[in-house]
């Protein structure tokens, strides 16, 4: 994994997505790469002058991809607005400095042969660099399943299109897609054939249906938690993960991607 920086970020371009979905372009000097699934922490909104308290701490976010951008390289992130830290980084303008953390985690890793990548809400930020790098390494093998409350909510869906994969998506309301749960999809998709490894990352409740789904297939299962966190370094113990060995795993050190299998989902925020 490569090893995490602690710098300043310009902002290189935000811009709105549907109804409340951020991208925001960072400009970060000596960024190291990532692994699909890996985060950084954001500063609330960008620094000033004068260092800001309210609020504090900084928000754990995924990286969604990269690229190199007049020599310098620079990381997207896809957010939605949803309190006050975020509200903040939604209101930066180019040039602002935004401090970043990362990367940070512990990522999927190496992809199976093949891969069934589910994704709701803000967890759709997590899995697609891994549908990048599946579709770039064996192309044919990735199939990706989005879903969100409406369409106005997905995020990227244009970019999974352009990347060529097989897509399906479902919104609640029918909007988009076929009316039902991403988990409706995953049902059907491991109902035809349980080769797959299933890769998921969205709300908690989402993540231990698709567990619960792929166990009763005998597929195995990769999750990667959405926990709060403050320091995403293991210190502030507010990511603590329930395991169903006994104990607790830390999201930010030991994850975020975890054996589905081994997550005490009942015991879960």
């Amino acid at each position: 994994m490569p090893a995490p920086i602690r710098v300043d970020a310009q902002v290189a371009s935000l811009s709105q997505e549907g109804t409340a979905s951020w991208r925001l372009w960072l400009r970060v000097p000596a960024w190291p790469g990532f692994e699909p699934g890996q985060f950084v922490m954001l500063s609330p909104g960008p620094r000033g002058a004068a260092p800001r308290s309210d609020p504090l701490l900084p928000r754990p976010m995924a990286v969604y991809r990269e690229r190199r951008a007049n020599g310098e390289s620079e990381i997207e992130i896809l957010f939605k607005r949803h309190g006050r830290g975020t509200a903040l980084l939604a209101a930066c303008a180019p040039g602002d400095r935004v401090g970043v953390v990362g990367p940070l985690g512990r990522g999927f890793g190496q992809t199976s042969e093949r891969a069934l990548l589910v994704a709701g809400g803000t967890g759709i930020a997590s899995v697609y660099e891994l549908a990048a790098r599946q579709e770039g390494r064996a192309p044919g093998t990735a199939r990706v399943l989005l879903g969100a409350r409406t369409g106005a909510d997905l995020m990227g869906v244009s970019d999974f299109e352009a990347l060529g994969v097989a897509l399906e998506i479902a919104t609640e309301d029918g909007s988009l897609g076929r009316r039902g749960l991403v988990t409706d999809l995953l049902e059907a998709e491991l109902a035809r054939d349980a080769s797959a490894h299933v890769y998921a990352c969205g709300p908690t409740a989402m993540m231990r249906r698709c567990a619960e789904i792929a166990a009763s297939r005998g597929a195995p299962c990769s999750a990667s938690l959405e926990n709060p966190m403050a320091c995403g370094f293991g210190v502030c113990l507010g990511c603590a993960a329930p395991l169903r060995a006994g104990g607790f795993a830390l999201v930010c050190r030991d994850g975020p991607v975890f054996d589905a299998a081994a997550i005490a989902w009942e015991g879960m925020p």
